[in-house]
């Protein structure tokens, strides 16, 4: 059985996956960047959770990343579609289904990455918070 940060991340990605863009989990960058874009989502760090008795449970605010990059002569017009796309995704539901207590992203810093022989990069990590509990550290 999946412990819940990993069904979490693994509904993350699922949401990801339903964009345009192609969504990696955990992949490097590839040589080529699709058309629509492409996203890689980082598992991140849980941080230190919280931690309440009675019942005993883990209260984490766990910092998940996803690297937005997109390629070509509109890339900006790109990467605005695209951030704004995640944004729309994650607002739908904050809950990932009731599996987050929320889900919230931190905004973008981009950068224009050249490409010898090739259009430039636009790049991001946009930062992703997952609020949720869970009753053992390690499940």
């Amino acid at each position: 059985m999946p412990s819940t940060r990993e069904t979490i991340l693994s509904a993350l990605h699922a949401r990801l996956s339903a964009l345009p863009a192609t969504a990696l989990r955990g992949e490097v960058l590839p040589e080529r960047v699709p058309a629509a874009g492409l996203l890689i989502l980082r598992d991140g760090e849980p941080g230190e959770p919280e931690v309440t008795l009675s019942p005993l449970r883990y209260h984490y605010q766990h910092r998940a990343e996803i690297e937005a990059v997109v390629q070509g002569a509109s890339r900006d017009t790109a990467f605005d579609t695209l951030c704004a796309s995640i944004g729309a995704v994650l607002a739908a539901d904050r809950t990932l289904g009731g599996l987050c207590d929320w889900v919230e992203a931190e905004a973008p810093q981009p950068v224009d990455l050249p490409v010898d022989g090739a259009a430039s990069l636009k790049a991001a990590v946009i930062p992703v918070v997952l609020h949720y509990s869970a009753a053992d550290p390690l499940g």
